[in-house]
């Protein structure tokens, strides 16, 4: 008898081991090399909530409006939880808009609606997001897919619990719609790379009745607005919560319109919070799965596959499916909407040393569309890339989009217009874009 019972015990603790053994995702922690600042940078990266390659990043915000550094380890404050498109805090942010939870008061300023936080509190993997946000006793988490998320609040017993959206300065537009619980709204906020008929259109979908509504023009709040069109617009909806109390807000976003914003809001396709950041796990597993480590030291995994995790964020995806399942992109070149892929917010100054070869040899297939993307560019705007965010950006001369075109056809990648390519390199290595005197041949 008592054999058998050591022998369970056995049985027991093997297999508790098995089941609780990591994955490539769980080395990832996406907070390495954010404690910086702009005179000293460790790393000068963001918590980046996403896919791999995705459209749209999400992150908490501890930064001012328009700070390149929006999230720094030192802080303790969260401002909101923003959609990103930041490839660096140098080149900074493009299309962003944030969310945030409060109660007590309806509050838009920035720092009156920021809460305190502890990375006690704090769990951060690539699929997903939570974080206790004190000062208004409210739970935040999110999981994303390639161009949607997830939010999921969890409020305390109050008649006063909101929720602030805020699609930020230089031109947006909000409105609120409560009989379809929904908030809609663009915002053209950017740092230079854009057509003049740039925005990024969001939708917001809560599975809770609004029993309170303002609209936001500046500084001004306006109790039973709906809509706003401002420089600064912006949007708080409200409700009565029970402790305890979860409230989802699902959202997507486009570049093309608002129609297509509805769109890539069916990639959330009725999955339970859980469910969708259990999808996004399984994707960062398989992509972080193509390199297998046999180390023993945990740091050396942790430091390998959160490099990893770093390194198939970018170039980031810039296209679109519209309702007939075709790949679409609007072009941050001619602000025109036509087929195919694009991808963008990568510098090749750097990126053309390693990334690239990298990315040629581990995904090949994603490869191929990133050089199909780029005959979109050269097709689009004359010229190939050299720092793309999302369009061309005056910066780091000289043409290492060459090497990036180079490398893919001597590893073996086909199925793209490579003679397009080659004329495109052929074009850049003799004349200079007429604006963006960094592209094409400078000197």
């Amino acid at each position: 008898m008592k054999k058998i019972i050591v022998l369970f015990y056995l049985f027991f603790f093997v297999s508790a081991t098995i089941s609780a053994k990591e994955e490539p995702v769980d080395y990832v922690n996406p907070l390495t090399g954010t404690q910086s600042k702009h005179s000293l940078s460790a790393g000068n990266t963001y918590p980046a909530i996403a896919m791999p390659w995705g459209m749209n990043f999400w992150m908490p915000q501890t930064g001012k409006e328009g700070d390149g550094w929006a999230y720094t380890y030192d802080a303790d404050k969260i401002r909101g939880f923003k959609q990103t498109h930041q490839p660096s805090p140098w080149i900074n942010d493009y299309g962003q808009f944030a969310i945030m939870p409060v109660t007590g008061k309806a509050v838009f300023d920035q720092d009156e609606r920021a809460s305190w936080f502890s990375h006690k509190a704090e769990v951060a993997k690539p699929y997903y997001y939570r974080v206790y946000l004190a000062d208004h006793d409210v739970i935040a988490e999110m999981a994303p897919t390639e161009r949607a998320v997830m939010f999921r609040f969890t409020f305390p017993e109050s008649e006063h619990s909101f929720v602030v959206i805020d699609a930020f300065d230089k031109g947006s537009y909000v409105k609120i719609v409560p009989e379809e619980n929904k908030i809609v709204g663009f915002t053209t906020r950017n740092s230079g790379g854009v057509p003049e008929n740039f925005k990024n259109y969001f939708v917001i979908v809560f599975d809770k009745p609004f029993t309170y509504t303002a609209s936001v023009a500046g500084d001004a709040i306006t109790a039973g607005g709906l809509e706003s069109k401002d420089s600064h617009a912006g949007g708080i909806i409200g409700f009565a919560t029970r402790k305890g109390e979860k409230v989802h807000a699902r959202i997507a976003s486009s570049f093309i319109s608002d129609e297509q914003a509805e769109e890539n809001l069916k990639e959330l396709s009725g999955d339970s919070f859980d469910r969708i950041a259990e999808k996004g796990r399984d994707v960062w597993n398989k992509v972080l799965s193509r390199i297998e480590v046999n180390d023993d030291n945990t740091d050396n995994l942790r430091t390998f596959y959160s490099c990893l995790y770093r390194s198939v964020l970018f170039p980031r995806s810039f296209y679109e499916k519209d309702a007939h399942g075709q790949i679409v992109h609007y072009s941050p070149y001619n602000g025109k909407v036509l087929p195919g892929y694009m991808f963008t917010d990568t510098g090749f100054w750097d990126t053309f040393r390693s990334l690239f070869p990298f990315l040629n040899l581990m995904y090949p297939s994603m490869s191929v569309k990133m050089q199909e993307g780029l005959v979109n560019v050269y097709k689009e705007s004359g010229f190939l890339p050299e720092w793309a965010s999302p369009g061309h950006r005056d910066c780091m001369i000289g043409n290492n989009s060459a090497s990036v075109v180079a490398d893919a056809y001597l590893k073996g990648l086909r199925g793209y217009d490579v003679e397009s390519l080659w004329q495109a390199v052929l074009h850049g290595a003799n004349a200079v874009h007429p604006r963006i005197n960094s592209t094409g041949h400078t000197g």
